[in-house]
């Protein structure tokens, strides 16, 4: 019998479309070899037009998937997504602090269609109990605005941003620099742990289809620290098989369709 492949688990909510959270997560892991395994934080009814209703779970239900995951299997790093409301940040960072993985935090605020996947009241813990918990948090330039206040226009103001975002308590920020319209042929995220910086370059693609993006990103990231990589290896790698899955992304339904993460196999 051959040994069980690297454990990695995603706390997020699930997406109907199957384009982000959970579903982007898992599949993600998959490609990447490891063994997904999921926390659902609520339920979504969503499309590639966007999303049409969010069900929150109660705190005891993901605290219930969590530790039947953690106290039997184990878990070798661990990515968190949609948290919704307070009550669920502040027992997710409750969980992660007990559990001692590495810990990959995307703080979702608003979704690919522009819809609100975070109650501002929640804002406070993601600040004050959930960065701290993270190894690696991964905030695109509307989150920095939303954790932090800060209007990233340049790459100056990205490092700026990342060191707004080290004070609230992660070892390491990555600025996810895809939304700035000054590099129009090339998407930049910055790397930092307040000493190292690194920067992360390659070609935009002309391509909408491009929903589950950050999950996808996150969860590649907790995938390396799973497989043993460290920090700067794991987000390196995870950028490069983000870009290619972006570059083959394909239409689906009549909005915006997801991000393609098989795409090396199709290759």
């Amino acid at each position: 019998m051959s040994d069980a492949p690297p454990l990695c688990l995603t706390v997020a909510g699930s997406d109907s479309g199957g384009g982000a959270g959970i579903q982007a997560d898992l599949k993600t892991m998959l490609a990447l070899g490891v063994h997904g395994m999921s926390v659902v934080t609520a339920v979504t009814a969503q499309n590639s037009l966007g999303v049409r209703g969010v069900w929150e779970l109660p705190a005891e239900a993901v605290t219930a998937q969590y530790r039947a995951v953690a106290d039997d299997i184990g878990v070798r790093a661990v990515k968190t997504g949609m948290l919704s409301s307070a009550a669920l940040v502040e027992t997710v960072a409750g969980l992660l602090a007990a559990t001692g993985a590495p810990a990959v935090v995307d703080p979702v605020g608003v979704s690919k269609h522009g819809d609100a996947l975070l109650d501002p009241s929640a804002l406070d813990a993601v600040r004050g109990e959930l960065l701290p918990r993270a190894t690696v948090a991964t905030p695109n330039l509307d989150e920095v605005a939303q954790l932090t206040g800060l209007a990233v226009e340049s790459e100056d103001d990205m490092r700026r941003a990342a060191d707004a975002v080290l004070a609230l308590g992660p070892e390491w920020a990555l600025i996810k620099g895809g939304h700035l319209a000054a590099h129009g042929g090339e998407a930049a995220d910055l790397l930092s742990d307040g000493e190292t910086q690194l920067w992360l370059r390659s070609p935009r693609h002309d391509n909408r289809h491009t929903h589950g993006t950050g999950c996808t990103l996150a969860a590649a990231i907790a995938a390396g620290l799973a497989k043993g990589q460290d920090v700067p290896q794991a987000v390196t790698e995870a950028k490069e098989y983000v870009t290619g899955a972006i570059a083959s992304g394909f239409a689906l339904g009549s909005g915006i369709g997801p991000v393609d993460h098989a795409w090396q196999w199709r290759r």
